[in-house]
């Protein structure tokens, strides 16, 4: 996966959560990170962090709902560096009427929109690049809903997780020929911002028991150095404490 050493990852979702997570352990571990994300200020936070540590970072503000910046931005980062070894798909979102009594049909859309179709946009705009190179890596952040149905969650976002782990497997099966890759990286209860949109917000207690945003950073990073011959086609992790193993409600986002 290298260019006479050069390795360029782009990681959407980059602005915070596991996406900063994941740009940060891979420029630790020497790529060349483009985060992106809808918030210029965070993505700037975020590559000011990495160069601060002596790593190589940049920011591409984007909504990858929107096939044709997700094109551009795809376009940009070629332009500049000359390839796309990894795309690291971590943009996602909740919304807090998630449950078939309140939710709603925008809300519904606009899940499909950034969890589903932004990932598939993604996919699509590196896929030109790393089939040139004959090399490629793509790592999708599904999670713990997309394997296992519960409640919490709500139909749409658990609908999405489930069609992005069949979106990088059906990647798998048609491009493994041209030596590209996907993981479906599915990870249980994470402490992230996001689980502020919950209708009950777990407790700063609770959620030190969580898994934590540097534990699936480590893990993308991983995932990302194996070689090319290495097909890593899902992870599946969870806090040792598992809270959907031990009681019911307020679950997983």
């Amino acid at each position: 996966m290298s260019n006479n050493g050069k390795r360029v990852a782009w990681v959407t979702g980059g602005g915070s959560g596991i996406g900063e997570a994941a740009a940060a352990a891979l420029a630790a571990d020497g790529w060349i990170v483009v985060v992106s994300g809808r918030r210029k200020d965070a993505l700037e936070h975020v590559v000011a962090n990495i160069t601060k540590n002596g790593g190589k970072a940049e920011a591409i503000a984007l909504d990858v709902s929107d096939k044709d910046s997700v094109n551009k931005a795809a376009d940009q980062i070629v332009a500049k560096h000359a390839r796309i070894d990894l795309l690291v798909n971590s943009a996602g979102i909740n919304v807090p009427k998630r449950s078939w009594a309140d939710m709603e049909l925008s809300g519904w859309d606009k899940l499909v929109e950034i969890n589903l179709n932004g990932v598939l946009y993604c996919m699509h705009a590196v896929l030109p690049t790393m089939r040139k190179q004959k090399d490629g890596c793509i790592i999708n952040v599904a999670s713990w809903a997309g394997r296992h149905v519960s409640k919490m969650p709500g139909p749409a976002y658990t609908t999405t997780k489930h069609a992005v782990q069949a979106l990088t497997h059906s990647f798998n099966m048609d491009e493994c020929v041209n030596g590209l890759r996907a993981c479906c990286f599915s990870p249980g209860e994470v402490a992230t911002p996001i689980l502020k949109l919950r209708p009950v917000v777990p407790s700063e207690a609770e959620q030190a028991k969580m898994l934590q945003p540097e534990d699936c950073g480590r893990t993308i990073a991983f995932v990302a150095s194996m070689p090319p011959r290495v097909c890593m086609n899902e992870i599946l992790i969870s806090p040792t404490h598992n809270r959907g193993f031990i009681q019911t409600p307020h679950n997983r986002d």
